[in-house]
């Protein structure tokens, strides 16, 4: 699922993860439900399950499709999901050089506060820097606290003068129509 520019998708066996128990693995075409139990679930965390409008037919399209829009790598514990992270290239006008937008990080609640979390977003930074990328960014809520305060232990820095725009349900098309 990489862009024909990155090269393979980083191998997931970290040691990190095995040492927490876990194994990480690029999601493949027959990972589609399991996928969309995660991003349900991450919605009904975020308190927006009733936005969560994903089916398999979009997943396995935009996911596996003919251009792919995002790679995804699953984490289990055994043969039990227990987290993933979403993700697509973005890119740095400043710094001339792509980069990784963080759609989704999510651990399902029975295997937080054991590292996965932290393997996770490991995993994604080794695979920017292999690839030669300039950063990895991503959103979090302002009620998250606890998700706030773990990716400022990592060194992220929240982007405080910062506010996220979107453009989708009416507001998307209406703008589209204009001359």
């Amino acid at each position: 699922m990489s862009h024909p520019d990155d090269g393979p998708i980083v191998s997931a066996a970290t040691p990190a993860a095995e040492a927490a128990g876990f194994t990480l693995r690029p999601a493949t075409r027959d990972d589609v439900p399991t996928i969309l139990h995660c991003i349900r679930a991450l919605a009904d965390y975020e308190r927006l399950l009733h936005k969560c409008t994903a089916t398999e037919a979009l997943l396995r399209e935009s996911l596996f499709g003919e251009r792919p829009a995002a790679e995804v790598v699953l984490a289990f514990e055994g043969d039990v999901i227990a987290g993933y992270a979403l993700w697509f290239r973005s890119y740095s006008t400043f710094l001339a050089r792509p980069g990784v937008y963080l759609e989704d990080l999510f651990v399902f609640p029975e295997f937080r506060r054991r590292g996965l979390g932290r393997t996770l977003l490991a995993h994604l930074a080794q695979t920017a820097v292999e690839r030669g990328y300039g950063r990895v960014e991503w959103a979090v809520l302002d009620w998250n606290v606890d998700a706030i305060t773990f990716y400022r232990s990592l060194g992220a820095v929240l982007l405080e003068d910062w506010n996220v725009c979107r453009l989708t349900d009416d507001a998307l098309p209406a703008l589209a129509a204009r001359p």
